[in-house]
């Protein structure tokens, strides 16, 4: 399905019966040829955003899946970057993406040594030519992330729907005791489809049929797209002391309305507790007014 070298539909049932865990086993040595990884232009979209909100020296992808993310840290952070998973098959095709990926800027590295020249970077960014970042691969839960005070910058891309909603709690909290106190912790959010579009009840579909599976067979497999309205994802980020504001991305995707299809989410570690930051100025937001697309 999907695309020639993507997994048949036996290959998909049999992971849609397993566990989370198992079930990306399975799916790893195809994930990338599936419509489930996250699009390049979003990741591209999504480092150009960050790059103004730099200098990071090390950053963590959460629910690093084949390593998608990691390649937007790469872009950004100058020491080191750590994806953390709990699939030991997607930790296994992330370490194989990122060795090409490594040798390539190793590459350009070598060429840049030969010629004297290595070309110029904006604020933020890693300067082409010049050697990557460490990476380094962690198996475990996001529940229960084995870090402290260790990055400036987080990310994580279309993960949070394989978390209950009493779930994100315990993820955002290991999030933010993961960074260091002005570390960041960033994601894409969607707009909410319109009720009369057919994305809507396509995603509501899944959702309802994703239900019934899991009342009826086990272990469960929590992949849900309609879990993680902004509102609630806010109010967990603040309540696990983030202050949190959202961030345009430029050429992001228009609706037919006209409003953005996508914008970035930014929640900050700080030193001391803050109210809600706003969008791009850092200005408070009173606690309790919902977040509008």
């Amino acid at each position: 399905m999907f695309s020639p070298q993507g997994p048949t539909l036996r290959e998909l049932t049999v992971q849609a019966l397993s566990s989370v865990e198992r079930g990306y086993d399975l799916l790893a040595p195809k994930f990338d040829h599936t419509p489930f990884r996250t699009p390049d232009r979003i990741l591209d979209a999504t480092a150009e955003a960050l790059r103004g909100l730099g200098p990071f020296a090390s950053g963590l992808d959460v629910c690093c899946g084949t390593g998608a993310g990691l390649g937007v840290l790469r872009s950004l952070c100058r020491e080191q970057v750590t994806g953390v998973d709990f699939s030991a098959g997607m930790l296994a095709a992330a370490q194989q993406t990122g060795r090409a990926d490594e040798t390539g800027k190793a590459d350009e590295a070598d060429r840049a040594d030969d010629t004297g020249k290595a070309a110029a970077a904006p604020p933020g960014t890693v300067a082409p030519g010049t050697a990557p970042p460490a990476t380094r691969y962690v198996r475990a839960d996001a529940r229960a992330l084995p870090f402290t005070d260790g990055f400036d910058l987080a990310v994580t891309f279309g993960a949070l729907g394989h978390f209950l909603p009493g779930e994100r709690a315990a993820v955002f909290a290991g999030v933010h005791r993961a960074l260091r106190p002005g570390g960041m912790f960033a994601f894409p959010v969607a707009a909410p489809p319109h009720p009369r579009s057919a994305l809507y009840w396509t995603l509501a579909g899944f959702d309802a049929a994703m239900r019934v599976r899991n009342l009826l067979w086990r272990p469960p497999f929590v992949m849900y797209y309609r879990t993680c309205p902004l509102r609630d994802v806010r109010a967990d980020l603040l309540a696990a002391g983030f202050a949190v504001g959202l961030h345009p991305v430029p050429g992001a995707a228009r609706r037919p309305d006209g409003s953005p299809g996508w914008r970035l989410l930014v929640a900050r570690k700080e030193t001391t507790r803050r109210d809600d930051l706003g969008p791009q100025n850092g200005s408070r937001r009173p606690q309790g007014r919902p977040v509008r697309y």
